[in-house]
This record gives C-alpha cells, structure tokens and sequence, in this order.
C-alpha cells in the first residue's frame, strides 16, 4: 500500500474509484491538481499520510458496489458521450436553481450574513464561465476528439497538426482550475457549508446543492483531465509516430 504514496492522484482514483470520497473527505484535489503524488497532496493539505493510506486500504477492499465503469478502458467517444449525459447536463439544470437560491439568500441574510453576497457573486460568475465553456467543448473540443477518433478507426492517414486539440485542451484545463478555484473560494467563505443557526429553508438548500455542485465538478473535471484529454493527446501521438515510420 506504501507504493501508492507516490503514485498521483489521478492515478489512484483511475484504478480505484472509491478513493475519491477519501480525497473529497480530506479535501485532496484530484482534478485540478490530480497530477501531485499522495506524498505531495498530504504535505501540501498538512493531512497524515498514514490516515489516507488506511481509508484506501478500506475501500479497496470493500466490493460493494454492483456495477463499476471502467472509464479508462472506454473509447473516446464514449468518454465525450458521459460527459455530455451526466455532467453538461446536470450543470445546465442546476446552475440556474442555485443561483436563484443564492440570489434570495444573498437579498434576504446578507445584512447578518455578508459572506453570502459574495458568494453569489462568485457562482454567478462560475455560471457564466461554465456557460461559455461547456459551448466550447460541446461545438469544438469535443467534436475535433471523436474526429480524431473516427478518422483513426476507419484507417485513414490523420492529417492534423498537435495543436488542433492542444490548443483547447489547455484552454479548457485553465478555466477548470478557475472554476475549481472559486468553488474552493465558496467552500472557504461558508465554513465547509456550515449552516448559520438562523438559516432558512432556502438557505439550506442553496448549501446542498452548492455541495452537490462541486462533487460533481470534481468528477467532471478528473474525467477531462486526467482521462479523455490525456488519451486523445497519446492517440494523436501514436497515430504521428506510426505516421512517421
């Protein structure tokens, strides 16, 4: 279990799906940041190694679930198609709920409460940035990838330059650490979403769902990340020494 000390982030919960809720326990950044080694993420988070070690230990060794997706093992047209479903669509449904829920609690509580006021100024600008970059992805990135694809299984000679996916690859890792930034920012300003004592309904529920929210981009992000973009990158890169020789 030692070995996995200098293993990343990424790499953990690529081979263990499980290890995600340890790090989101501990609040150990697999996405953004998926590429740190164990030793590198504990070091930085002040979080003992030791303790990591022993909840992944835990969780390899429960086999509860029924049904566990392989991601890495999926196409890339396949990868694109999960992401659209489960998580472009989840973030189009709720980001327009949240912001309205912060924009009454942000009205109602922010004389007694004025952290709230910014943060629905900070999810309201995630919203507009995730507008933007979901657009991006959905009529170039993610396009270009399954070309990229296509082309490569149907054998034909792919005539493409690196930068053709490089270029909105490192766009669209930039504003995921952006938005991963301000969500942390959010997470930051509400204590870890604690709930004041005179918190209403609406107040409660913006919290679970800004909670919600940001698991979800956690997974959303290490699927882009640290999975479809690296492997369109190395499938462009075979099919340019395959090319070559």
């Amino acid at each position: 279990m030692h070995a996995l000390m200098t293993k990343s982030l990424a790499q953990i919960v690529n081979s263990n799906h499980r290890a995600a809720a340890v790090f989101e326990k501990y609040q150990l950044d697999f996405c953004c940041k998926g590429k740190r080694s164990l030793q590198q993420a504990c070091t930085e988070s002040a979080v003992a190694v030791e303790t990591i070690l022993s909840e992944l230990e835990e969780t390899a060794q429960n086999n509860s679930d029924k049904v566990v997706i392989n991601y890495t093992n999926l196409s890339l047209s396949q990868l694109v198609d999960i992401i659209l479903a489960k998580h472009h669509t989840y973030v189009k449904k709720e980001m327009p709920v949240i912001a309205q829920y912060l924009q009454k609690v942000a009205s109602k509580h922010g004389d007694r409460h004025p952290e709230m006021r910014k943060v629905f100024e900070l999810f309201m600008a995630v919203k507009e940035e995730m507008e933007l970059h979901m657009q991006k992805e959905e009529g170039v990135l993610f396009p270009r990838i399954k070309e990229l694809e296509k082309q490569i299984l149907s054998g034909s000679k792919v005539q493409l330059n690196i930068t053709y996916l490089k270029s909105p690859i490192s766009m669209m890792e930039q504003e995921h650490d952006h938005a991963g930034s301000a969500m942390a920012e959010i997470r930051q300003l509400t204590g870890n979403y604690k709930l004041p004592d005179d918190a209403c309904t609406t107040y409660r529920l913006s919290f679970a769902a800004l909670e919600a929210f940001e698991l979800d981009l956690h997974q959303h992000v290490h699927l882009e990340n640290n999975i479809l973009f690296p492997k369109a990158l190395r499938l462009f890169k075979e099919q340019e020494i395959l090319s070559l020789n």
